[in-house]
């Protein structure tokens, strides 16, 4: 008994003596900041934000065809409003409505850098209209904010990089690297005709970047328990897209004499299997540098649980999402109360985690659900991205601006769910990140695709001058 006790003893001082190694071994990533001035904006920036909000380039769906109107009237806006980018820089037009300007930079041996942003918005509910601030599409200015549909997705950031180089070109500004400023129109509808033909355009114009960097990242306040600083949350890489249908095919009858497994009773449960069957959570990249550069700014007890995720995983890893999500979002069967329909569908959306593919979710869905269910892929369907690397130079260089502009600001790696454009660029460049400095909250995140969509002014103001010093560090 004594030996068992002895070893007891011995194995929690091992236990504990990893635990505290571990911990201490989990210094501080962040960049040392150089901070920089504010620079010089009139609140004419505003007004050409509002104005750009007013123009409606809604993507409705993959098969709807654009309001030429209202994209070709942006973009006469947008020459009239930058008229130095439009004389300094190339412009080419693909699939008549997405854009590429190219900044020629003065050193050809160096690698481009694309920076990228979307002209297109989501539609806003007809029913939710009268609870916004302003009409969506007034760009109505107050003291604070500028209102809007695309104020924060994502007209915020390309009238932003407009704005910084208008003022770069003014001061005359001339970049060694040469730069391309990206903007697709379809990005809320898959990036079909937009982003995945400008990919393919600047493949084959031999096009092969340093660093593209898009939306999908921010800075969280207050939204991580513990950490009182700003989380720079810059996104190395993204989940896949898939929607698979599940369809239920019976003899149907009458309701009063129903069989023992009627249509939707049927579909009923393959749903309700799939949620109690769900992915595995993983340790994958780049969620593993993500409780590296986290972990380190945590409160003691929450460090030593991130810097030991082999024994504390579960909880850490559900915490951050860390794998393949299922979510029913459509369900259609039936026709009259007294009728047992003869077909009943769902439609079942994956956010797919690295490492994991659209067959691969398949293949689960097929196994999980009844042999009575057919399952068949819909719609527009993506594999999880690469992953970008922590350790490159751009990846330091974009931490660095981040820091400079924001001193108190955390940088931390992540992986966003959501999808963007960007993933379509990994062929043409080293290294892809999503990040612009837009100021996320519990409040604000609901208003992306949401009611009352609004930028601050200050934060406005952030957008343009972090992309203003990127280009600068860069070159």
């Amino acid at each position: 008994m004594k030996k068992l006790f002895l070893g007891l003893i011995i194995a929690i001082v091992i236990l504990v003596s990893i635990l505290l190694f571990n911990t201490f071994q989990l210094s501080s990533k962040q960049v040392a900041p150089e901070p920089v001035g504010k620079l010089e904006l009139s609140d004419s920036v505003f007004q050409n934000l509002s104005k750009a909000i007013q123009f409606q380039t809604i993507s409705y769906s993959e098969d709807a065809i654009p309001d030429s109107a209202a994209f070709l009237g942006f973009h006469r806006f947008l020459e009239e409003t930058f008229p130095l980018t439009h004389a300094k820089l190339t412009l080419e037009k693909i699939s008549e409505y997405s854009l590429i300007y190219k900044w020629e930079g003065s050193d050809p041996s160096k690698k481009p850098i694309i920076l990228m942003s979307h002209q297109d918005v989501v539609p806003v509910d007809e029913p939710t209209l009268g609870d916004w601030e302003a009409p969506p599409f007034e760009g109505k200015i107050t003291d604070t904010h500028i209102i809007g549909r695309g104020t924060m997705d994502d007209k915020g950031t390309l009238i932003g990089l407009l704005e910084a180089v208008e003022k770069l070109l003014s001061e005359s500004f001339v970049p060694t690297r040469t730069i391309y400023l990206v903007s697709g129109h379809d990005e809320e509808v898959g990036g079909a005709n937009g982003a995945v033909k400008i990919a393919a355009y600047l493949k084959e114009k031999g096009v092969q970047a340093a660093m593209t960097i898009d939306e999908g990242g921010y800075i969280a306040e207050n939204m991580i328990p513990g950490v009182d600083k700003p989380i720079a949350i810059v996104n190395l890489a993204e989940k896949g897209f898939a929607s698979f249908r599940l369809i239920v095919e019976t003899n149907g009858g009458h309701s009063s004499a129903p069989p023992r497994e009627n249509t939707i009773g049927i579909l009923a449960q393959a749903i309700v299997d799939l949620e109690n069957n769900q992915l595995p959570y993983k340790m994958v990249k780049p969620i593993d540098d993500q409780l590296e550069y986290l972990g380190a700014e945590l409160p003691f007890f929450t460090k030593l649980a991130f810097a030991n995720p082999w024994l504390f995983k579960k909880p850490i890893l559900e915490s951050l999402n860390a794998h393949t999500t299922t979510a029913p979002t459509i369900i259609d069967g039936g026709m009259k109360n007294n009728v047992i329909p003869t077909v009943a569908e769902a439609t079942v959306n994956f956010r797919i985690l690295p490492g994991e593919t659209i067959e691969s979710v398949k293949a689960h869905i097929e196994e999980t659900v009844s042999d009575k269910v057919r399952v068949e892929a819909v719609g527009h369907l993506t594999n999880p991205s690469p992953v970008s690397s922590v350790e490159s130079e751009a990846f330091q260089i974009l931490a660095k601006t981040i820091r400079n502009q924001n001193p108190e600001a955390l940088v931390v790696p992540g992986l966003v769910g959501g999808g963007t454009d960007a993933r379509n660029f990994y062929q043409i460049s080293d290294e892809v990140y999503r990040f612009y400095p837009m100021r996320i909250n519990a409040e604000s995140m609901t208003r992306f695709h949401g009611i009352d969509e609004k930028i601050s002014k200050e934060n406005y103001k952030e957008i343009i001058e972090f992309s203003y010093h990127l280009i600068k560090n860069f070159n």
